[in-house]
């Protein structure tokens, strides 16, 4: 049985009271509470804060480029659609620069599962705003203040073909937890976007900002109920923010409907050696 310890590497260089620390942690008691151990997950990781924990989470990961977690983990779940695949960004990174991967990634419902810590703001280049940032933000990018208004990543992932869809919040370590088992246990495309306050560049969502912004929602709530996962995803808008599975439904995954995987993984599969006749029939 793995223990927190085994997922552990070098000590976080994060800045103190950051959110990542109680996100760091509910995924490492995850893992563990999930039965997995550092050499039975795959885990990609994006540019950023969030991507510094490649130093920090023993497991077989590798730090993608900018934006591009997503399509790394798709490739690795190509592969070996056996093997569980968690991609752990940041909301520049995968609502910015990514934006188009997890767009495309939901409509294939690949099963793979996307950590996002959501802070508002790029903070391991000092505070730039990001996507997720409210309209009138003022950063280094923006003294002025954000022109554009913020993306709503739980509306864009559900309208998009996400079939899991969920919020967490930082200081909330359970319900993290939780969430986080509950979309690596679904099968197919599984987003769970974590509010992450930034406690040097982002002053205005702070733990207090959220501990009055944020509500649980019910236990009877109808998490496959489209229309009001809709609309409850669009309360963003009004600075409430729902914690909790906001929607979630059963469709064949990707790699479920590729009849070449029907029987084996890629990796198991006998390679092809005859790279002669490869290479004639191509050139």
């Amino acid at each position: 049985m793995s223990t927190i310890q085994d997922f552990s590497g070098y000590n976080p260089t994060w800045c103190p009271g950051c959110g990542d620390w109680g996100i760091g942690i509910a995924i490492k008691q995850a893992f563990v509470q999930l039965g997995f151990d550092p050499s039975g997950v795959a885990v990609v990781f994006g540019i950023g804060c969030s991507g510094n924990m490649n130093d920090f989470l023993n497991a077989y990961a590798i730090h993608s480029l900018h934006g591009r977690a997503i399509p790394n983990a798709i490739g690795i779940k190509l592969a070996n659609h056996n093997l569980p695949v968690v991609a752990i960004v940041g909301d520049g990174d995968c609502y910015g620069e990514g934006g188009n991967h997890l767009i495309h990634a939901c409509r294939g419902n690949h099963d793979i599962t996307v950590i996002v810590h959501d802070n508002g703001v790029y903070g391991l280049t000092t505070g730039q705003v990001a996507p997720t940032a409210s309209k009138g933000f003022k950063s280094k990018s923006t003294p002025s203040g954000i022109i554009e208004i913020p993306i709503n990543p739980l509306s864009l992932a559900i309208t998009s073909g996400a079939t899991f869809v969920a919020q967490a919040f930082a200081g909330d370590a359970n319900g993290t937890i939780a969430l986080i088992k509950e979309g690596v246990n679904h099968k197919g495309f599984s987003l769970i976007n974590i509010l992450q306050p930034c406690v040097t560049f982002n002053k205005i969502n702070t733990y207090q900002y959220y501990l009055q912004k944020t509500y649980k929602l019910p236990a009877d709530f109808e998490k496959d109920n489209f229309k009001l996962a809709v609309e409850k995803s669009l309360e963003i808008n009004e600075e409430k923010f729902p914690l909790g599975v906001i929607y979630q439904i059963k469709r064949p995954t990707f790699t479920d409907q590729l009849p070449q995987l029907e029987k084996e993984t890629l990796v198991n599969k006998e390679r092809f050696v005859d790279f002669d006749s490869l290479i004639k029939d191509f050139i």
